[in-house]
């Protein structure tokens, strides 16, 4: 009994070792005798042996070396946005300079002006503007500075610009053209001292308001007073050059601190002395005076 219960175990891992490798198995009878062969298949495509959970390619039977994970690729740096563009900075001049300066003068961050010129108070309000916004304090203005203070304010008119004069003056009036003249434009708010149809000086003025207005027409100088006082109006009248009743060419102190928000009483009003003066010197009783549009 031992006997054949050693035969069977034997015939058994035969089979076994067998199957594994798909060969023909002879069994043995109870008898001893060999029976007919039996073909053990394994199923097509079912790997055999270790290495069935290799992947395909790998017929060497060696384990695959491990696969590494691609590297990640951090995002490339987005570019700093560049600095604005900066529009005007000290030591400019036109037009543009103008308009920043009535703008500032709308805002209360500059109190003189416009003159045209990007000096020191201009950046000093510049400044000051940009560093109660949050900005950088540069006093330079870029575009984001300009952005900001134009939301803040309105178009500034012509008389805006040209609060504290600096208009170009018009055309002369063809009556201005011959002889001695104070050729006087309303249009303009200019006044051109001419001789012989040239002009030796111009400068920014003032008139009367819609209540006093300054008379138009052809006049001659009949009187000039260097010191003169109204004794209507009680105020100084510095060389008064009176062409029509009490209205004269002068200086005005009034123009030079106020500019265009503020009239004369039907005067001609100048702002600037020195030029007043000048023309004072040269101005002669009977010399013409036009006042035009």
């Amino acid at each position: 009994m031992r006997k054949t219960t050693s035969a069977a175990v034997s015939a058994l891992a035969a089979v076994s070792v067998c199957a594994a490798a798909g060969c023909t198995v002879q069994p043995a009878g109870g008898d001893g005798k060999q029976q007919s062969p039996v073909r053990i298949e394994l199923p097509s495509g079912t790997p055999s042996g270790p290495g069935k959970d290799r992947p395909e390619g790998s017929g060497d039977g060696r384990d695959a070396p491990p696969q590494r994970p691609a590297p990640k690729r951090s995002a490339p740096a987005k570019p700093s946005a560049p600095p604005p563009r900066v529009l005007w900075s000290p030591g400019d001049t036109g037009r543009g300079v103008r308009e920043l300066q009535a703008r500032l003068r709308q805002a209360a961050w500059l109190l003189h002006g416009p003159t045209g010129r990007y000096d020191e108070l201009t950046a000093k309000a510049v400044r000051g503007f940009q560093g109660k916004r949050g900005l950088p304090r540069t006093g330079r203005t870029d575009t984001v500075t300009w952005q900001r203070l134009v939301r803040m304010t309105r178009e500034p008119g012509t008389w805006d610009l040209y609060l504290m004069g600096g208009q170009p003056a018009d055309a002369p009036d063809p009556r201005c053209r011959t002889g001695r003249v104070l050729c006087i434009s309303k249009s303009s708010r200019t006044l051109r001292w001419m001789v012989d149809g040239r002009t030796l000086a111009t400068m920014p003025v003032r008139f009367g308001s819609q209540y006093t207005p300054t008379r138009e027409g052809v006049f001659r100088v009949y009187w000039k007073s260097r010191h003169h006082v109204s004794t209507l109006y009680d105020s100084p009248m510095p060389y008064a050059m009176f062409f029509s009743g009490g209205q004269a060419v002068h200086f005005s102190s009034d123009f030079a601190a106020r500019g265009y928000a503020g009239t004369s009483h039907g005067c001609v009003n100048v702002r600037d002395e020195a030029a007043i003066a000048g023309l004072y010197a040269q101005v002669r009783k009977g010399d013409k005076v036009v006042v035009h549009w």
